[in-house]
Order: C-alpha cells, then sequence, then structure tokens
C-alpha cells in the first residue's frame, strides 16, 4: 500500500470512527478557554484528586492494551469543565486515540464498556499503574508530585514502562524539569531531531503539519520533542518523550468537531500510534 493510501485510509478511519462520539462531545460544550489564574483554594483540598465529570470508572483489567492517563493531586492548570491540567481534553481525546489504533493497526485495545470511556485514569503511587505500558501525563506544569508519586514515576520507567508527556511549552518547562529531577536526578533531557526509530516505527510523520498544532513553543511558535533515555544513552531504551510546544491531546480531542484542520489531527494521531508501536517493541 502507498503511503498516500495509508494517509488516506488514516483520515477515513478517523471520521469513522469520531463520528461515534461527535454528538457526545458537542452535548458537552463547546470548545473550552483555559484559564490561568483561577483560585485554587476555592476547589477543595490540595492533596486531592480531582474526579472528571465523565468519568465513570477504570475498565477491568483483562490484558487488553489500555491507554492509562496519568492524574496528579491538586487543580494546577485549572479550566473550567476541564479540570485540572491532568484531565484536559478527557474523555473524547482518549476515546478518539484508542478507536484509531483499533481501526489502523491489528491491536484491540479496550475502547468503551458501557459509560466507561477511552482507558484508565491512574495516580503515579497506584500499583495498578504497572498494568499499563503507555501512560499520558497531560499539563505537567501543574504537577507537583509528592515523595511517593516521585518514585512511582521512577518505578515505572525503569520497569518497561513508557511516558507521553504533552500540552505545555516555556512557561511550565522549569516546574516539569523539576519534578523530573525529583523523580530521576540522573536522568536529563535529550532533545531529539525527530529523525528517531520512534518517529518512523509505524507511520512517517510530516513535523511540519505538526508544528501548527500549538502555538507556545520555547523559541516563540514550533513545537519541541525531549526524549529521557536509560542511562541518558540515546543508543538505549527511550522512555519518556516529552511533546513541548505541542498538544496532541487536543488535536486528538477536537478532530471530530472541526476545531482542527484534518491534516494536522491525521499528523497527531499518527505520532500517537507511533508512539504505542514504539512502546510496545522496545
Amino acid at each position: 500500500m502507498s503511503s498516500r493510501t495509508i494517509i488516506r485510509c488514516l483520515a477515513l478511519a478517523a471520521c469513522a470512527t469520531l463520528s461515534v462520539v461527535q454528538d457526545a462531545g458537542a452535548q458537552r460544550g463547546g470548545r473550552p478557554q483555559r484559564g490561568r489564574g483561577f483560585d485554587m483554594g476555592a476547589l477543595g483540598d490540595p492533596n486531592g484528586f480531582y474526579v472528571p465529570p465523565d468519568f465513570m470508572g477504570n475498565p477491568p483489567y483483562d490484558g487488553r492494551f489500555t491507554f492509562a492517563r496519568i492524574k496528579y493531586r491538586g487543580y494546577g492548570r485549572w479550566s473550567g469543565r476541564e479540570g485540572p491540567g491532568w484531565s484536559h481534553d478527557y474523555p473524547d481525546a482518549d476515546v478518539h486515540f484508542v478507536k484509531i489504533v483499533r481501526e489502523i493497526t491489528s491491536m484491540r485495545p479496550f475502547t468503551d464498556a458501557g459509560k466507561v470511556l477511552g482507558g484508565a485514569i491512574v495516580a503515579l503511587d497506584e500499583p495498578l499503574l504497572f498494568k499499563y505500558p503507555v501512560a499520558y501525563l497531560s499539563e505537567p506544569g501543574g504537577w507537583f508530585p509528592n515523595a511517593a508519586e516521585a518514585m512511582g514515576m521512577r518505578n515505572y520507567l525503569s520497569k518497561g514502562g513508557f511516558v507521553i508527556v504533552d500540552d505545555f511549552n516555556y512557561q511550565d518547562w522549569s516546574t516539569f524539569e523539576a519534578a523530573m529531577t525529583k523523580a530521576t536526578p540522573e536522568l536529563k533531557p535529550i532533545k531529539l531531531t525527530g529523525k528517531e526509530q520512534i518517529f518512523d516505527s509505524f507511520f512517517k510523520v510530516d513535523m511540519a503539519k505538526l508544528r501548527r498544532g500549538y502555538s507556545g513553543g520555547g523559541s516563540g511558535g514550533g513545537a519541541e520533542f525531549y526524549g529521557y533515555f536509560d542511562k541518558n544513552d540515546p543508543k538505549r531504551r527511550l522512555m519518556m518523550l516529552v511533546c513541548y510546544g505541542q498538544d496532541i491531546g487536543e488535536s486528538w480531542q477536537w478532530s471530530g468537531q472541526g476545531f482542527m484542520p484534518v491534516d494536522v489531527s491525521n499528523e497527531a494521531f499518527k505520532l500517537g500510534v507511533n508512539f504505542v508501536i514504539y512502546a510496545l517493541t522496545h
């Protein structure tokens, strides 16, 4: 099959699968406006976990690949109905993405069961996290891990877990880097060129199109990608992929409502599929 045919199939699969959840997404309202100046003290216990209104529990573990979203304590990066940063784009992004994975690969991931949608939501200090080989962390600018959560991240990465970090820019880099230093002080982020194996593990990704997906990169616009490698060696296993100045989750979320151009959403889906395939084969 030619690359042009594959891309066309991806677009058609996206349209077909996303139409299933488009009505539900529309009922939850229009595109949210993300505020930064909210009084967090009005929301309750800063050491507690927010529960998204659409969260109806984690799916029973049955051995299938299940997309896992990492939650953190508190209300950092609060955005109205979307809640704190870790829950932004949930559940639509998760649902849309796993349906794309199901349609274009031989995998049969969990997608939904009754009111349980998309995948699991797990804290870093929960043993349950180790049942999921791939975990997604959104808006790390609101992530201030305690000792147990930092150790959970360290253990998850060292024991074979793969983390996708998404949806943040220069405002939040220092917060993210401080959290990772607490979890893995010996590891440092290494800037990626876009030519690494992970970007070509299933699809070839058009990086130029991805760079239109977020306007807050460190240099004023472009997306950048960083990796945390085992022993800081790019020849060893990539344990964490950092999407800096990028928001692939938002491209997944709004692909069914027309807020994102089809070509941008397609590249974001292709990138996510590449991440999963790489993680499961390395």
